[in-house]
């Protein structure tokens, strides 16, 4: 069974940086497809950034040009760095792994972004 747990979350002012891992517990990242979701108080879990096995990553239009995924297989982590944070970035963000049929998730993270 692969667990995964992230870390990195807190409390950063408007216009701060954080950077989120999500450390795996078997060396899934560079089979899977790999993403950051996050869910706000009241709202759907929605995703907000994707990286392929291949290396190809997108994004949720909100984070675009702001956010970053990426990985490093050797250690088993993959990253998302947020830069330019806003007030509605603020939620509980989690790194889900899919590995068809299997689906990963981790326990969260808060983020709040609060001046």
């Amino acid at each position: 069974q692969v667990q995964l747990v992230e870390s990195g979350g807190g409390l950063v002012q408007p216009g701060g940086s954080l950077r989120l891992s999500c450390a795996a517990s078997g060396s899934i990242f560079a089979a899977s497809v790999t993403a950051w979701y996050r869910q706000a108080p009241g709202k759907e879990r929605v995703l907000v950034a994707r990286l392929t096995s291949g290396g190809s990553a997108d994004y949720a239009d909100s984070v675009k040009g702001r956010f970053a995924i990426s990985r490093d297989s050797a250690k088993n982590t993959v990253f998302l760095q947020m830069n330019s944070l806003k007030a509605e970035d603020t939620a509980v963000y989690y790194c889900n792994a899919f590995i068809k049929p299997y689906d990963y998730w981790g326990q969260g993270t808060q983020v709040t972004v609060s001046s």
